[in-house]
């Protein structure tokens, strides 16, 4: 099958538009959030611009769009069916207190329908139906209607459908509009008018955002007029090469090509992960990369293929490599990872197979033992049932999920407490931990020598996380000598300054930036000024905030972890008080 458009034609259609709008492209973030505690990885184009949403200057200017790499644990379960991703690439174009909804839903129809090509009488519209929070959103609905859609293609619905936010406990919301081809949603317009407030009540935003996504992969299919987003040009060629490991034929047999695809997802998804120097692991990234490997390797034994994820790099590679070029630079680490963890998982799966047959003795296995196969062994459903059958065993299906939806219960309670900040965080006590972040970055290097590199932050109001480039252990002394240095510039109360300048020209001056990490070509840049150094400053670092205007504000810094995060890799935990 040849794409009638692909999705690198696609991105260019877009931003090219967008760039008409004036709007500035931004470059694609890191899949692992900067601002936000509450998630493992980026799931939308607005999580790099969180601050700016939340009223900061951008340095691009009001209009801005983007295609933005997303993974998506939420729905793992629904992949295999023709639209459900892990990994995807989102579209989105915002709007920081500049147009509003007509200007939004102007520029969506136009791109439809001028540049898509997508015919007028094929597009349905959702509106936010009113609630107690908010008025019906007739506005919307009439700016449709002026625009040529008719009155019988719009539909109300309430919060479930049509409203976003916050991200987290309190932030900025607002009711959306969304776009459906031939029922399938491609497109939605986030009106950002309400802050919500700790006491629950929704306040009117002094800047209104809008913040609009399409996504690529579903785009495609429908633009192709094809039902199956794994027939478009961004998976084919994985599927292509998987038909040929598998001498199966993609389409065919129902159980076979639900395989195939979550097998297709879930190593691209890997693919991205590793390529940010994630590995597999039981917490956090690690581990939501490890399940997604593994769960590609049972549904590989399905359609009897082993040894096979590494043979999916090159054309996830041929796909992507010009867009993401980590994925072309960490390839050997990418080939590495996913080597290493499936001979890992087989020598897991071998022991479950004697746990089965220790359970198989007595004919009958509960839904509790069959669990435990799925959790701990890596057994999928499919595999258990095959295998009940084979051997003549009772099973009931009814009890597995019974004892399923009691584990997700308890998961859901754990993590519901996890994180207590969100995107929308700009508490007193995350300002300050993100201010001591930079301390401590400036610190390590001076302690530990100019070799030392961020690759990775993570704060909540509890505490601040940070990975660094080390490859040994730090000595009870070093860790003294940093909090000492911390604390003695807190002590201090020296000021902390932003301003904006050109990327280069932030890097010629010193200012520190996460490795890795893609910077717009004009940049925030924090200076924590200090007239007893000779240059004028203790820290200069590329960031987006929120920060304390003294660091005489934070309080008092203790290091409380000092522990590996990966190969060549260290992790600081840290409190103030």
């Amino acid at each position: 099958m040849k794409s009638i458009i692909t999705h690198v034609q696609l991105i260019q259609k877009y931003l090219d538009f967008f760039k008409t709008k004036n709007h500035k492209v931004i470059q694609n973030a890191s899949l692992i959030p900067q601002n936000d505690p509450t998630v493992l990885f980026t799931t939308a184009g607005m999580h790099p611009l969180v601050p700016y949403l939340l009223g900061q200057k951008h340095p691009l200017g009001k209009r801005l769009c983007s295609v933005q790499k997303c993974i998506r644990t939420g729905d793992i379960d629904k992949v295999g069916d023709e639209s459900h991703h892990t990994f995807f690439e989102m579209l989105g174009n915002w709007n920081l207190g500049d147009y509003w909804k007509k200007e939004a839903i102007e520029y969506s129809l136009e791109f439809l329908t001028k540049i898509l090509k997508i015919p007028k009488e094929k597009i349905n519209i959702t509106c936010f139906a009113g609630d107690k929070d908010s008025p019906k959103d007739t506005e919307s609905a009439k700016i449709w209607q002026s625009l040529g859609i008719k009155k019988d293609k719009i539909k109300f619905l309430g919060k479930a459908d049509n409203w976003w936010g916050p991200a987290g406990k309190t932030g900025p919301c607002g009711p959306d509009t969304e776009m459906f081809v031939n029922g399938f949603e491609i497109w939605n317009n986030v009106f950002m008018q309400y802050n919500k407030t700790i006491n629950n009540r929704y306040e009117e935003l002094k800047q209104k955002n809008v913040d609009t996504g399409m996504g690529v992969e579903r785009t495609l299919s429908i633009l192709n007029n094809i039902n199956d987003d794994y027939l478009t040009d961004a998976f084919l060629p994985i599927i292509t090469q998987i038909e040929k490991l598998s001498k199966n034929k993609y389409g065919k047999n129902k159980d076979e090509t639900r395989a195939m695809r979550i097998i297709a997802d879930h190593i691209k998804a890997s693919v991205f992960i590793l390529s940010e120097k994630i590995q597999p692991s039981n917490t956090e990234q690690g581990y939501v990369l490890r399940r997604l490997i593994r769960r590609a390797v049972r549904y590989g034994r399905l359609i009897e293929i082993e040894d096979f994820t590494s043979k999916l790099v090159e054309p996830i590679l041929s796909i992507y490599q010009d867009d993401y070029s980590e994925l072309k630079q960490n390839k050997n680490f990418i080939v590495t990872g996913l080597n290493k963890e499936e001979n890992q998982f087989k020598q897991t799966l071998n022991k479950g197979l004697n746990k089965f047959k220790q359970f198989a003795n007595d004919k009958k296995i509960s839904g509790k033992e069959a669990f435990l196969l799925y959790q701990s062994f890596g057994f999928p459903l499919e595999m258990i049932v095959e295998e009940c059958k084979k051997y003549k065993i009772n099973f009931s299906e009814n009890d597995f999920h019974e004892e399923e939806k009691r584990h997700q219960e308890l998961s859901r309670t754990f993590s519901g407490g996890r994180f207590k900040s969100g995107l929308a965080d700009q508490s007193e006590q995350t300002t300050k931990l993100h201010t001591a972040t930079h301390l401590l970055n400036e610190a390590l290097t001076r302690i530990l020598g100019k070799g030392i590199k961020q690759r990775g932050s993570n704060i909540t109001q509890e505490r601040l996380r940070f990975d660094f480039s080390f490859d040994r252990k730090l000595t009870e002394k070093e860790i003294k000598q940093i909090e000492q240095l911390v604390n003695e510039k807190i002590k201090e109360n020296l000021s902390v300054v932003r301003k904006e300048m050109l990327l280069d020209n932030a890097l010629t001056s010193g200012a520190q930036g996460e490795f890795g990490h893609k910077y717009p070509n004009i940049v925030s840049v924090y200076t924590i000024e200090d007239p007893t150094e000779k240059r004028g400053w203790f820290s200069k670092e590329i960031c987006t905030g929120p920060h304390v205007k003294q660091t005489g504000e934070i309080g008092e810094f203790k290091i409380i972890k000092e522990e590996s995060s990966a190969a060549g890799i260290r992790r600081i935990k840290a409190i103030i008080g």
